[in-house]
């Protein structure tokens, strides 16, 4: 019996040593290591300041800047503590809804916009935190963003194809634009007033 429970209790303790320290701290410093801007939640700096991460969309309201993906997260939008499902069946009234109020708030930004409204502009994502939107959406922004800011169409649109990341090993996915990413480098380009944009 005692040595039975001797035995028991030596394998519970190699077992909490290796899974509970010893392997956390081996996959830790390897991601340190070898990943140690991903392992440290991929945040975007500026002037030693840390403005977001690129894995979470961030709010952006005025028109001088491109807008991300809608978010479901409540009171405050983009916030990580309170994520989850947030996808709603195509025959729900709320998201009809939903989407109705966002046409509606894209059509008052710019109401010269022509052509189809992207669908990721009014509609969130699983989670209601994420950071990318399409090439689509972001070039449907330009003509807002060009007359908001003073910048041409045609700067924009070649801004947007810097800051667009193809399909990963160019085969897996679509070719995908991070909003704070590309408010960043409007502003480090143009001397945009990122104030209320980003780094909030």
């Amino acid at each position: 019996m005692l040595r039975s429970l001797r035995a028991g209790l030596v394998i519970f303790l190699l077992l909490v040593v290796s899974t509970g320290m010893v392997y956390p701290l081996v996959v830790t410093g390897i991601a340190q290591l070898f990943f140690p801007q991903q392992a440290n939640g991929s945040l975007l700096r500026q002037d030693g300041r840390v403005l977001g991460s690129s894995l979470i969309g961030q709010y952006s309201a005025g028109p001088q800047y491109f807008w991300g993906r809608p978010s479901a997260t409540s009171p405050l939008p983009y916030d990580a503590e309170n994520s989850g499902a947030s996808n709603l069946g195509p025959n729900n009234p709320e998201l009809i809804r939903h989407v109705r109020e966002r046409i509606r708030v894209l059509q008052r930004a710019d109401p010269q916009a022509k052509g189809p409204i992207p669908v990721d502009l009014v509609t969130s994502s699983g989670s209601g935190l994420d950071p990318d939107i399409s090439v689509a959406a972001a070039l449907y922004q330009v003509p807002r963003v060009a007359h908001a800011g003073g910048i041409s169409e045609t700067t924009l649109r070649q801004l947007v194809r810097d800051n667009t990341t193809g399909p990963f090993l160019g085969l897996i996915g679509e070719p995908v634009v991070n909003v704070l990413k590309l408010n960043l480098a409007l502003h480090h380009r143009y001397g945009a007033e990122t104030h209320g944009a980003v780094g909030k």
